[in-house]
């Protein structure tokens, strides 16, 4: 019989995420997040925390356990204590009116805050420190000014939730409690629809952490997205402030979002970080693989004279050692996104004739155009080149293979931006050996490092080193001229995959 079982489920480890944007956060993940605070906070009656976005109340719950332990010298008395840390040191604002009504619930034990059955009695209205008031996005040309949210999509009526954040969507972030923060913590909502083709999102994570430095708290701590490492559509900016500053001082990174978040895939992984607004120093990172940490390592954000984050720091010695060799570099090889003109969608004729002779690769298979068609390379068509597609696997487990199969197409050839192409090559001898290093985990592996999503575009082959096309090229050649030892071979080697080329 149930009551004589020893079972006390925590509710909020069962709750199920409503989309990858707003992702409900374990309890056990918030204690993970926590555990980077000083203790110290909290242990004084002084610290105060907000979390501009909860959703389920875990961040807050937790905070409020820690605190009921770290006072309980200094404020003996339970329902005094409560009343103190409640009223004058934990504050959230809600991402809607729901989350709103669930985090209340999860703090106070009763969705009104004033409400009979509320563990605090110091409360004279129902939102107590858990705000939430319906905010309307600002609309310029389509968008939102604050958020860019798309007019077409969250242009709502009142029966709708609008996505318009209060967090975000004020000049003033400080008016809304109208009070110092020591902590600010959370997990936002993580995109939104740009209305534009497609599935097409622009990420909203990093409003939140930009606006929570505004507030200039002692400390941000924040679990996002962890594609802003490299690339991502509208992070550029983002990247850029975060990669600069050294306040940042901790991150754990999950490549394999499912490692923190079961059942959800997020390109790229997901991190959370500590941003230290008085102590900048080394960052000190932290990967974990399958849920268990690797070696910690205390380094610079950014590698001298480059402007990219070095994700694994197993990769950082891999990365000098080919470096120091100063080689060109691969990306001076490789096309621009459409390196035809021709667009993804389109088919060209299924059949070769007089006006239509020249061979085109797409997303739909093979098929022939005009001269015509051609608005870019024209020059490209007739000689040897290596087509690779532009998108990678879309699993984010490893090992991974990265890119996909790149092959030498047919004589008087043109692609849709369905691929990329590399060039300029001498022969086809110097196509297959360009096909055959591809190949190699060595070149993907340093694909890899600047590739955080299934685009796989000029910019994430700037690592790779141009080799002598004259001769073949192989993993174990590749260690050898960059004297990678034992262990550097090893990481390479769990992170990809081989892979097998066409025709082979």
């Amino acid at each position: 019989m149930l009551e004589n079982i020893d079972y006390n489920p925590d509710v909020l480890t069962c709750l199920a995420n409503l989309s990858n944007d707003e992702v409900f956060t374990p309890p056990e993940l918030v204690n993970d997040i926590l555990d980077l605070l000083p203790k110290e906070l909290f242990k004084s009656k002084e610290t105060t925390f907000l979390d501009p976005v909860t959703k389920s109340g875990v961040f807050l719950r937790e905070i409020a356990k820690r605190l009921m332990i770290g006072l309980k010298d200094e404020i003996p008395d339970q329902q005094t204590r409560i009343n103190h840390i409640f009223k004058n040191q934990i504050f959230g604002i809600a991402i809607t009116e729901l989350t709103s009504l669930l985090a209340r619930r999860s703090m106070y034990c009763s969705k009104e805050a004033n409400g009979k059955y509320s563990i605090c009695d110091d409360f004279d209205n129902e939102q107590g420190n858990i705000l939430f008031d319906r905010v309307e996005h600002t609309w310029q040309a389509g968008k939102c000014k604050y958020c860019g949210a798309s007019e077409k999509n969250y242009d709502r009526g009142n029966e709708l939730e609008t996505h318009a954040y209060q967090f975000i969507h004020t000049e003033s972030p400080k008016e809304l409690f109208d009070m110092k923060f020591d902590v600010i913590i959370g997990n936002p909502p993580y995109q939104l629809n740009t209305g534009g083709s497609g599935v097409q999102a622009t990420p909203i994570y990093n409003k939140f952490v930009l606006q929570a430095k505004k507030l200039n708290p002692r400390f941000i701590s924040m679990i996002i997205p962890a594609r802003w490492f490299s690339g991502g559509f509208g992070l550029n900016s983002f990247r850029n402030n975060m990669l600069t500053d050294n306040r940042l001082v901790e991150i754990h990174d999950y490549p394999e979002a499912a490692d923190c978040f079961p059942g959800v895939q997020i390109k790229g992984g997901v991190c959370y970080f500590l941003w230290d607004r008085d102590n900048a120093n080394l960052c000190s990172i932290t990967t974990y693989r399958g849920g268990v940490s690797g070696a910690t390592m205390e380094r610079p954000l950014l590698e001298d004279n480059n402007n990219f984050f070095i994700r694994y720091n197993e990769a950082v010695s891999i990365y000098h050692k080919v470096a120091s060799q100063k080689e060109s570099s691969m990306s001076e090889m490789v096309s621009q996104q459409k390196p035809f003109g021709l667009p993804t969608t389109y088919k060209g004729c299924p059949q070769k004739s007089k006006n239509n002779y020249i061979a085109v690769y797409g997303s739909k298979g093979f098929g022939y155009c005009s001269l015509s068609d051609i608005s870019a390379n024209i020059d490209l068509i007739s000689k040897p080149k290596v087509f690779i597609p532009r998108a990678g696997s879309g699993s984010d487990k490893f090992p991974h293979p990265i890119l996909g199969r790149p092959f030498i197409p047919n004589d008087h050839s043109a692609c849709t931006e369905t691929y990329v192409v590399i060039y300029p090559l001498n022969s086809y001898s110097e196509c297959e050996n360009v096909r055959h290093y591809i190949s190699t985990r060595f070149f993907r592996f340093l694909v890899m490092l600047l590739k955080p999503t299934q685009d796989a575009l000029r910019k994430v082959y700037s690592l790779v080193p141009v080799q002598d096309f004259s001769e073949n090229w192989t993993d174990e050649k590749l260690y050898k001229k960059y004297d990678l030892d034992e262990k550097e071979i090893a990481f390479i080697e769990s992170m990809i995959r081989p892979m097998e080329l066409d025709n082979e």
